[in-house]
């Protein structure tokens, strides 16, 4: 079946935020035969509909590491109510050209840590509504990782909360498990298919 690709999308650039954290310590608790490579949004200018036909090369680079990837797995922290501007831009880019997105039909979940009870989940339902309208597959997961993230990483980033821990394995689970039956799936239409 091949190993899964799972493409890690930081919506946050500062170094010691929780969201990059939790991403960094998704990537010791992955599954078996499963990659995550991170990227963040560096280099990538907020959206321009005037240029979606020639978008810079940071933008070619992003869009055709989404395109490579089984999956995507989004940590983002909150700005008012919503995502940070740079990652809704960076999503908006990859959208584009109408009828060419790499979004569609891919596998994704959401994940973030904060130190507060609320402060990510209005940011992770605003995602989930433009994973919807893009018409991307949404792990069933409520996505927080962490509400008291300041005791649970280590100054370094490094997460030692067991149930955390955890959490971010039962994410990560439950995407590559969809991952496994979108491939089934489209080897069962290729079969029948031939």
């Amino acid at each position: 079946m091949g190993e899964i690709k799972i493409l890690g999308i930081l919506g946050c650039e500062r170094q010691g935020s929780y969201s990059r954290f939790a991403l960094h310590a998704a990537r010791e608790l992955l599954p078996h035969g499963t990659a995550l490579e991170l990227i963040d949004l560096n280099g990538i200018p907020f959206f321009d509909r005037r240029r979606a036909l020639s978008p810079p090369p940071a933008v070619v680079e992003f869009r055709r590491r989404v395109l490579d990837s089984d999956a995507i797995l989004f940590a983002t922290p909150e700005c008012i109510h919503s995502v940070p501007g740079k990652l809704k831009s960076a999503i908006d880019w990859a959208s584009s050209p109408a009828g060419e997105s790499p979004w569609l039909d891919k596998p994704t979940a959401v994940m973030s840590a904060s130190d507060g009870r609320l402060i990510k989940a209005r940011a992770q339902h605003h995602l989930k509504e433009v994973m919807a309208t893009l018409k991307m597959q949404t792990v069933d997961h409520p996505g927080m990782t962490d509400c008291d993230a300041g005791r649970h990483f280590s100054d370094e980033g490094k997460l030692h909360h067991e149930s955390a821990r955890c959490f971010i394995q039962e994410l990560l689970a439950a995407l590559v498990s969809l991952v496994k039956v979108n491939r089934a799936a489209t080897g069962y239409i290729v079969r029948k298919a031939a």
